[in-house]
């Protein structure tokens, strides 16, 4: 029983290397080498006197002759003008079994700027080259199943050195022992340049022997252990790779709306109240608390002091509370229109400090009419359009009147 042949496939080679365009330009076929003593050093065991005497050596494929070149079914050999053809050095098993794969060791000197095969060892299955190997008892394995070839580059001193091992199956048409010749098979090696040199290997012989050819009672081997085969999902590659960016971009949005969010913000403030408003608020708070009652004349006068002399500030324009009473009535002076109850703030004033630096008692009823002076004060000085009607009585502004803006104060120059 021998293992039954297979086909090389076309997705494990592709396209025949730029070599195979240059077939033109080739020359003169390389000789073939002699055939090995089937009897030498490493040849297959002898077998029985009956046993069939090997089969004749096929004959070389013809070549035709052009310039610096060789040209066989399987390779045709290319040097361009003025470039050297590189040195290989080349090993093949001289025994071998019926489709086990027997290496091609190739050895290839070049330059530090060359590339060895720089497209890979492929051959189309439909190509004169595979045709001539599979005519001669060889295919290449698959390289999708372990077996591709291999190719490792050492750089020396005066260049480079590269080790290629390309395997190739025998499978003999006939059953027994067989002797098979290797056609050429072409090197490229890309220069520096960017040209292309084409090398064609020697033709090797091989003894091939069946694998169960000793075996008197051959039994049916099972099958090999069956290889993993992963397959690329693309669609669930895209579903996590899109699911993650989404959650990334879903959290930095997340964030940005919350510090947004978070953000500090802006608390538009209550206008304030007009100084005659808050002065005459002021003033009747006091009146109704009970100050009078606990007897605490001294405090009620000193409120009422504060209270109008903040009332002023704010009216004209400076600091009321850190005003003194000199101060305060000759700035009151430089206020032009004048202020028309001047006089009667002059007397308010030195009576309050009186009071606050004489240390003078006063008496409920001097209490009463403080605060009755300052409600007067604030009522005098108001401006005429946010004036009360007259009958309104003390207190504000009328109901639902707006009050017009604050009076921008300024301190016109002192009369001479």
């Amino acid at each position: 029983m021998r293992p039954r042949r297979s086909s090389v496939d076309g997705s494990g080679a592709a396209r025949v290397p730029a070599w195979a365009a240059l077939a033109a330009a080739l020359a003169c076929a390389a000789p073939a080498l002699a055939q090995p003593d089937a009897g030498a050093a490493g040849g297959p065991a002898a077998r029985d006197d009956d046993a069939p005497p090997p089969p004749p050596r096929p004959a070389p494929a013809p070549a035709a002759t052009e310039r610096g070149g060789s040209v066989w079914a399987s390779c045709a050999e290319h040097v361009p003008p003025g470039a050297t053809r590189p040195q290989i050095q080349e090993t093949f098993p001289r025994n071998g079994f019926s489709g086990y794969a027997a290496p091609l060791e190739i050895t290839v000197a070049h330059g530090k700027g060359e590339t060895v095969l720089p497209e890979g060892f492929k051959v189309q299955s439909d190509s004169d080259a595979a045709r001539a190997l599979e005519k001669a008892g060889f295919i290449l394995p698959e390289a999708d199943a372990g077996a591709g070839p291999t190719s490792t580059t050492t750089a020396t001193d005066t260049g480079a050195t590269t080790r290629l091992i390309i395997p190739f199956v025998p499978l003999p048409k006939e059953p027994g022992r067989s002797v098979l010749q290797l056609p050429p098979v072409p090197i490229a090696v890309s220069r520096a340049s960017g040209e292309l040199v084409t090398v064609c290997t020697r033709p090797h012989e091989i003894v091939v022997e069946d694998p169960i050819a000793n075996e008197r009672d051959p039994k049916v081997r099972p099958n090999p252990p069956p290889r993993p085969q992963r397959e690329e999902w693309v669609l669930a590659k895209q579903l996590t790779a899109g699911i993650l960016i989404g959650a990334a971009l879903g959290l930095i949005v997340a964030w940005l709306v919350r510090r947004w969010m978070r953000r500090p913000r802006v608390v538009a403030a209550p206008p304030p109240k007009l100084p005659w408003v808050a002065a005459l608020e002021e003033l009747e708070a006091l009146r109704r608390s009970s100050l009078l009652s606990e007897g605490r004349t001294d405090e009620y006068f000193d409120r009422v002091s504060d209270c109008v002399r903040k009332y002023l500030g704010a009216r004209y324009g400076f600091d009321g509370l850190e005003t003194t009473s000199d101060e305060m009535r000759a700035l009151l002076a430089r206020v032009r229109p004048p202020v028309p109850v001047l006089p009667q703030i002059a007397r308010f004033l030195a009576d309050c400090d009186l009071v606050k630096f004489a240390r003078l008692q006063p008496s409920e009823a001097d209490c009463l009419e403080a605060i009755e002076r300052g409600e007067v004060v604030v009522h005098r000085t108001t401006p005429p359009a946010v004036r009360p009607a007259e009958g309104a009585g003390h207190g504000g502004p009328p109901a639902g009147a707006q009050p017009p803006p604050a009076r921008p104060s300024r301190a016109p120059e002192e009369a001479p």
